[in-house]
């Protein structure tokens, strides 16, 4: 056992509190890492606040990055002493796994959102009793983790560790939805509706492969800023005359929307902010969206659900990595 310091939410909607806790080594393909940095996205806030009651008390955090400690007697991909970020889990067997796209693994819940491993137990105790964590293979909001080697990928050490904690969840959903899924072409319109961490990482990308016009849409006027300061051609406030604004740059509407905010009225005016045969990527947390089904079979749009950037963070992140070094 290790003792370890954790922020804990001990009931639905409650507050994080820092207790001190117990962590189990890891098992044979278990890492033990020591976070340096998380980062809060806003799926940790989200989840902590409709969490199931008998999932509590728990810990949340799924944006590490660290240093491992320790790995179990079967790990073979990081060694002690190597720099990580953490991402989430699946099972690397099933047949999504397999095919390379590990969000989607069957075991997907069970290794993620169900407040333990899949087999059931959590590796932390809080006062004698199990402390609830595994949050996407990881519960970061502590001082040492243990993670599935799937789960762990090696960055490089000058990688400032800010920087690496969020690649494994904001910057691979932003980035791999357009690299991954979209795969733009060269001077294709794209615009992105939400200038948070999984929209700037989606825009980045977008001019990373030259695509023209980058569109941010956002209504705090400093992401609309730094938006344009990441190479978007322009930023908008989302009002009325938006969808009427966004064509008119585009030329007659976007090739590409990706939605981030999980606003149902964004998704719905992202559809008429599409060209004929434009696509559309949702990628927020939100509820049921209704559509208007003539508009979309005439315009011959294509809907994507995206999660996770429909990437596998082992050979992706790298690839992120390397973007921002060029």
């Amino acid at each position: 056992m290790r003792r370890v310091r954790a922020a804990v939410s001990g009931a639905p909607g409650a507050p994080f509190t820092l207790r001190d806790a117990d962590l189990e080594e890891p098992r044979p393909r278990e890492v033990l890492v020591r976070m340096t940095a998380a980062g809060i996205c806003h799926t940790d806030l989200a989840m902590r606040d409709t969490w199931p009651r008998h999932l509590t008390p728990m810990v949340f955090g799924h944006e590490g990055a660290g240093r491992v400690e320790a790995v179990g007697s079967r790990v073979t991909g990081v060694a002690p002493g190597d720099h990580v970020c953490l991402t989430f889990a699946s099972c690397g067997e099933c047949a999504q796994c397999a095919a390379g796209h590990p969000a989607y693994c069957r075991a997907s819940r069970a290794r993620n959102l169900s407040g333990g491993r899949d087999d059931g137990s959590t590796p932390l105790i809080l006062d004698g009793a199990p402390l609830h964590g595994c949050f996407f293979g990881q519960s970061s909001f502590a001082t040492y983790a243990v993670v599935h080697e799937r789960g762990v990928v090696g960055v490089p050490s000058a990688l400032p560790a800010a920087v690496a904690a969020p690649l494994g969840c904001s910057g691979q959903t932003g980035a791999g939805t357009v690299l991954n899924r979209l795969r733009p072409e060269p001077g294709s319109s794209l615009v992105v509706l939400g200038a948070g961490g999984v929209g700037l990482s989606a825009l980045m990308a977008a001019v990373a492969v030259g695509c023209g016009p980058v569109v941010a849409v956002d209504p705090v006027a400093s992401r609309r800023a730094l938006a344009i300061g990441l190479g978007a051609t322009a930023a908008l406030a989302p009002g009325d005359e938006l969808v009427a604004a966004v064509r008119e740059l585009t030329g007659g509407g976007a090739h590409h929307v990706v939605e981030t905010t999980g606003r149902p009225e964004m998704a719905r005016r992202a559809v008429g902010a599409l060209r004929p045969r434009g696509e559309l990527a949702l990628l927020g947390l939100g509820g049921e969206v209704t559509f208007d089904v003539m508009a979309l079979l005439a315009g011959g749009v294509r809907v994507h659900g995206v999660l996770e950037g429909d990437s596998d963070p082992g050979r992706f992140v790298p690839e992120l990595i390397a973007l921002r070094e060029r």
